[in-house]
């Protein structure tokens, strides 16, 4: 009889219970048992191949690194050795620690080998009685639970040489006593739990999702016959977590559904697709169902649930912690018991969450008591509230540049997963000045879809005419101007123009700017004379109106320069800019953009007039100071790059001078 063979009479995990009825901590005997029968726990050994692991038939792929760190934590060095390993669920706990028990069991390492599922101080008891029973059979009918229990843990603490599996432990206090008491051994805890195990000075493992190589190979071996097209983005979509993956594969082995006829339907019914297992696998093993008992174990914390529900709408790009600081101590508790059951990861400035935690906790079930249409709504609100409460004031300001770039991961993941019928006119907000920022860095492709989003929702809540509309409108065809598409972008801006000086009238601060934004796209697609005609009653109103040191006073002298020198005045431009690039200087400062912008302008000039060494020295300070203070990347970096290439002789194209916006 072969080792495996011998394995196998000895039974499963799944046997334990069959051990013992209902009630059965209550003595079933009387029976005065013979002496030898309860001889001292030292002189009772262990019967060859004692074991009891769950046996599945079920593939195991990669992991080589995990096992191995196992091996080296559960070394025996005199004493008893504890692992803890920890993971979200349906990370592989369990499928690792049977293999690695198993492998312990067949090469005769350990005896016995034991599998006790921990999810109480119950169910430990109930595991070592079974565990008594196999070290005695003689037992099994004659001693109450209890007494089973304490011979099995007397044996655990006067032996050496064995392993214990100590399986989805919830609570460490409820191994604890075990564990305290056993002076010899090996023993591997799995738990969602990745805290408390210093207590039990454990050697804890953390253990992470599949390699893609890796999930992909056990998609494709479960799946068996079925074609493998789109078996890589399907275990992307899952995150390559090994629960989710076997509960596709097993789907499409069942279906004969390839990947990516799968991915698609997970795409349409994301609620339905996780929470469907195929016949012959457990019902209950899916990732909805597994991450619904984690939360149940959560009621006593119920900012818990809906903070994973909020997160649920972000990217899976860390998630920064203080945009949750208005909601005070509850919402780091939260943050805490959630990564203690390692729904997230968190650190002391932000969280991540795995990308399929996040596709089931936005995915309304109504049979799953956390995730109801109304609280997923609501959620998604939340997620738009605080990141439109993160957003810095200006798109344009380089200092506000890397907390835009922290958020927009998350702004776009909204955008991405949010309906746009569920747009609030605080989600409307949000993308209007998200595009505003991507139209300046050059993502005007990326710009465009988030202004036109924008502007939908605000005319459907708040109508044409209202203020917000307006200016959504106005961005919307800057980033039309921004893509070339003048046409669009001027028809918007007269259009917008219009509704201003009637709204607002003629000489409100947003029908002037209105004006000026006209005006650039006027002298862009040609029609200077129309451009300059429309900015100098303009300038004359913005210096009375707004004063001459503000912003769009400066915007407009820089434009009507732009103008003039488009026209071929370049007596009339330079000056112009000369005064412009003097004040924005005085006023905003040598390293604002408006004012690196004014000097790439003046440099432009300044060639087209024949002063070539002037432009290039002018362009060459420029290029240092938008390296420095807008990155090598941002367009008007790469714009004053090119047009000092083009003054040096280095670059056949010509250059185009950079107008307001």
């Amino acid at each position: 009889m072969s080792a495996e063979e011998r394995l196998r009479m000895k039974g499963t995990a799944s046997g334990q219970a069959s051990l013992f009825q209902a009630g059965g901590d209550q003595v079933i005997s009387q029976t005065v048992l013979p002496a030898e029968t309860l001889r001292p726990i030292t002189e009772v050994a262990a019967p060859p191949a004692t074991v009891c692991v769950p046996w599945h038939e079920q593939v195991f792929v990669g992991r080589e690194q995990e096992l191995a760190e196992l091996d080296t934590a559960l070394r025996v060095s005199g004493g008893v050795v504890v692992a803890a390993v920890h993971g979200l669920g349906g990370i592989g706990k369990s499928t690792l620690a049977a293999r690695y028990a198993r492998a312990q069991a067949l090469s005769g390492t350990c005896n016995p080998v034991w599998w006790i599922t921990a999810d109480s101080s119950a169910a430990v008891r109930a595991g070592l009685a079974t565990l008594a029973a196999g070290l005695q059979p003689e037992l099994a009918a004659t001693l109450p639970l209890e007494a089973l229990a304490e011979r099995a843990s007397a044996w655990l603490a006067a032996h050496e040489g064995w392993l214990v599996v100590l399986d989805d432990v919830t609570d460490p206090a409820d191994v604890e006593p075990l564990l305290r008491r056993t002076l010899r051994g090996r023993v591997l805890v799995t738990s969602r739990l990745g805290y408390g195990w210093h207590r039990l000075d454990a050697e804890v493992i953390s253990l992470g999702v599949l390699s893609e190589e890796d999930a992909v190979d056990l998609l494709t071996r479960l799946a068996g016959p079925v074609e493998p097209d789109g078996a890589l983005e399907l275990a992307r979509e899952l995150g390559c977590l090994p629960l989710a993956v076997e509960q596709a594969g097993g789907y499409l082995h069942q279906t004969r559904l390839t990947p990516r006829a799968y991915l698609r339907q997970l795409r349409e019914q994301p609620a339905v697709m996780y929470g469907r297992a195929a016949r012959g696998s457990q019902a209950e093993r899916t990732v909805a169902r597994i991450w619904r008992l984690t939360l149940d174990r959560l009621a006593d914390t119920p900012l818990a649930g809906h903070l994973l529900r909020v997160l649920a709408w972000y990217g899976t790009d860390p998630i920064p912690r203080n945009l949750f600081g208005r909601w005070g101590p509850d919402a780091d508790h939260a943050m805490g018991e959630l990564a203690a059951f390692n729904m997230i990861a968190l650190d002391e400035t932000s969280i991540t969450v795995h990308r399929l935690v996040q596709a089931v906790a936005r995915t309304a079930d109504p049979e799953d008591p956390h995730r109801p249409a109304e609280d997923i709504d609501d959620a998604r609100g939340w997620a738009a509230a605080l990141l439109a409460a993160a957003t810095p004031e200006s798109a344009g300001d380089p200092a506000e540049w890397p907390q835009w770039r922290v958020l927009m991961p998350h702004i776009t993941a909204l955008f991405d997963w949010a309906p746009p019928e569920t747009d609030t006119v605080i989600t409307a907000r949000l993308l209007n000045d998200a595009g505003l920022f991507l139209n300046g860095q050059g993502a005007t492709g990326r710009a465009l879809g988030y202004c036109e989003r924008a502007l939908l929702a605000y005319e459907r809540l708040r109508g044409a005419d209202h203020s917000a509309t307006l200016i959504a409108r106005n961005s919307l065809a800057a980033v039309h101007h921004a893509t070339g598409d003048l046409s669009r972008s001027i028809s918007l801006y007269e259009a917008t123009l219009a509704d201003r000086e009637r709204v607002l009238g003629p000489e409100h601060p947003s029908t002037l700017n209105s004006r000026l934004n006209l005006s650039a796209a006027y002298d862009s697609v040609g029609d200077h004379r129309r451009s300059i005609s429309l900015l100098e009653p303009t300038l004359a109103v913005c210096e009375r109106v707004l004063g001459s040191d503000h912003p769009w006073t400066l915007y407009a002298r820089n434009g009507l320069a732009g103008a003039y020198e488009s026209a071929g005045n370049l007596s009339r431009a330079i000056p112009l800019y000369e005064a412009t690039l003097a004040d924005r200087v005085r006023v905003l400062g040598t390293d604002h953009p408006d004012t690196l912008q004014s000097r790439n302008n003046l440099a432009y000039a300044y060639n087209a007039m024949g002063a070539v060494d002037r432009a290039i020295a002018m362009y060459a300070e420029t290029v240092r100071a938008c390296d420095r203070v807008l990155g090598p990347h941002h367009p008007t970096t790469r714009l004053v790059r090119e047009n000092l290439a083009f003054v040096m002789g280095e670059d056949g194209s010509e250059p185009e001078s950079q107008q307001p916006s």
